[in-house]
């Protein structure tokens, strides 16, 4: 049981102006309601009546932003063929991180590409004694795959003020351009140094594109399907990575020059996605947040369908002021009441990388190769397990909405640690260093591992995208989503450069490394994340405030006070106006 007690004092009578203030919520073992000319005291014992009262005197919510929660139950709107079109062109972003990832592993084991730029691994390929684990262990091979993760870092976090200042629009235009050169400089490289050249402009393309897709993506979508429109994104990166394994199974018959073409077909996702950017429309928050007013109720009435979008759009100009007044997003994410979204947008990324899934998709022909699979299985595999990913996304989208996130994690994390394990075991027994695995166990190992990559698709795969993209107010949104791709990329650059090298090291152990760390995940969703399914973007602070534990650690309702009594616009409340 709740009291709240508010008092309200009238000033300039002759207009008829009031100032309320919050004082403060108790509890007590009590229930009353009294009534005085110039104050109210609303006692409350009903849950539900009390989070409904106390989220209107708070300004109508309990976000800093002062969205009014009573507000987006009036969100009008349905799903329009105009957001449909606009999502599924902005997702092709999401394409160029996955032709990366699916393209690197199958051009790293095709001889022609070995031997000009690093003959000491394709000398060690061919050799008959060579431990099976460390065939491909070269610091200069994994540079190759790593560098483009490490640019990409980067630029993520130049690409923060590009997106704010300029649109989310720029930076997807700026993502295209950038892999579209990184791809031609790789498709003609002659040198090492060129090669890592288109590396890295492949990396500073990947840094705008990641940052602000998800952001479009999840501003774009209704409510109700943020999670499966927002998990395009992810569709698009898996699609990706298919295609590029079937490209790579095609181009490695070429030989010597397949990969030039493996590498220069990375231009076609650069292209649909610099042509998406020019030709998709801003988003109403963008617009918005950078005084587009007009322009901005517009582009919202169109993806909502309906002119009546009064309230979403009052919400938007809530955050957008508060946002403008932020000079210092960075700054301001660090402050106490963001700490559980700064948390989740350090940690998802950094478990979803440490899944081990990059790993596999990165050196899957590799992978394979080392397991005694030949150049033509071992692509024929990596491909399988590209098809597998791009599948379980699917089910992920269907059911997001309706499962809700922290089903996904934890089913999916579980469903991981079982596969990783057996495969483990697998190796342990029945693959050594100059063994080859038997026909029999070799498929075994593949289905094990495709049943890993289906629970990664439909759990941490979209979600360590999604929920991250989610949970930011506008005001620090654009720097929420930098430190995202940030860690998400420092950490795949980590994986990326060590992967061989532990490999050789841990030998079959790696899997294990792999499935501690998704134990220790799953825990962490079961533990710190709550549901964010349904829940309004600029509504998310609600969540933190009523978990059990993050509730001890961003501030109460005292703060919410400060923010709304900045506010013109008045919140009804039980007959009683509070501005």
């Amino acid at each position: 049981w709740t009291i709240i007690l508010c008092y309200k004092v009238t000033v300039g009578k002759e207009k008829g102006e009031t100032i309320s203030h919050f004082l403060f919520i108790c509890q007590l073992p009590y229930v009353a309601t009294t009534k005085k000319k110039d104050s109210s005291l609303v006692l409350v014992s009903s849950k539900r009546k009390r989070e409904k009262e106390a989220s209107k005197m708070a300004g109508g919510s309990l976000a800093p932003v002062g969205v009014a929660k009573d507000r987006a139950d009036q969100y009008q709107g349905r799903v329009t063929a105009s957001v449909i079109i606009i999502c599924v062109v902005g997702a092709t972003g999401g394409s160029l991180f996955g032709y990366d990832i699916g393209i690197s592993g199958g051009v790293t084991s095709m001889d022609g590409f070995l031997k000009p730029f690093f003959p000491t691994v394709y000398s060690k390929k061919n050799h008959v004694h060579q431990n099976n684990y460390c065939k491909y262990n070269n610091q200069g091979l994994a540079a190759f795959t790593s560098s483009l993760y490490l640019a990409g870092l980067v630029a993520s976090l130049v690409a923060s003020p590009v997106t704010r200042k300029y649109g989310r629009r720029a930076s997807i235009i700026c993502g295209g351009i950038s892999f579209l050169v990184g791809a031609t400089l790789n498709a003609a490289a002659i040198n090492l140094a060129m090669l890592l050249l288109g590396r890295i402009m492949l990396g500073i393309g990947i840094g705008f594109g990641n940052q602000a897709v998800p952001l479009y993506l999840s501003e774009m979508a209704p409510t109700h399907l943020r999670g499966g429109l927002n998990m395009l994104f992810q569709l698009a990166t898996t699609l990706g990575i298919f295609t590029a394994n079937m490209i790579n199974f095609g181009t490695q018959k070429l030989e010597p020059w397949g990969w030039r073409l493996s590498l220069g077909l990375a231009a076609v996702p650069a292209v649909l996605m610099t042509v998406g950017g020019i030709l998709l429309p801003e988003t109403p928050h963008s617009l918005i947040e950078r005084g587009q007013m007009e322009k901005g109720r517009k582009i919202l009435e169109k993806v909502r369908g309906t002119k009546n979008v009064n309230a979403e759009f009052q919400d938007l100009l809530d955050a957008s002021e508060l946002a403008n007044s932020i000079e210092h997003p960075f700054r301001n994410i660090l402050e106490k009441r963001n700490r559980p979204q700064l948390v989740m947008a350090i940690f998802m990324p950094t478990f979803q990388i440490l899944t081990g899934i990059n790993s596999i998709l990165f050196y899957a022909p590799v992978l394979f190769q080392s397991m005694g699979f030949g150049g033509n299985a071992s692509l024929y595999s990596s491909a399988s397990t590209g098809a597998v990913l791009f599948s379980s996304t699917l089910i992920s989208i269907a059911t997001v909405d309706r499962l809700g996130r922290r089903f996904l994690l934890i089913s999916g994390g579980i469903q991981m640690i079982i596969c990783q394990i057996i495969v483990a075991i697998i190796l342990g027994l029945k693959f050594g260093e100059n063994q080859e695995l038997s026909k029999t166990f070799s498929v075994l190992v593949v289905v094990v591992v495709c049943l890993f990559v289906l629970a990664f698709g439909w759990s941490w795969g979209p979600l360590g995208w999604t929920v991250p993209s989610e949970i930011f107010p506008l005001e620090t949104r654009s720097a929420g989503q930098s430190i995202t791709v940030a860690v998400n990329l420092l950490f795949t650059f980590i994986i990326a450069q060590s992967f061989l090298s532990l490999l050789c090291a841990f030998k079959f152990g790696i899997f294990l490394f792999f499935a501690g760390w998704v134990l220790v995940m799953t825990i962490f969703v079961c533990v710190f994340l709550p549901e964010t399914k349904g829940v309004p973007i600029e509504e998310m602070i609600l969540l933190w405030r009523r978990h059990w534990f993050w509730k001890k650690i961003v501030p109460g309702f005292p703060e919410v006070e400060e923010s709304n009594n900045r506010k013109t616009n008045s919140v009804e409340m039980g007959g009683n106006n509070y501005s």
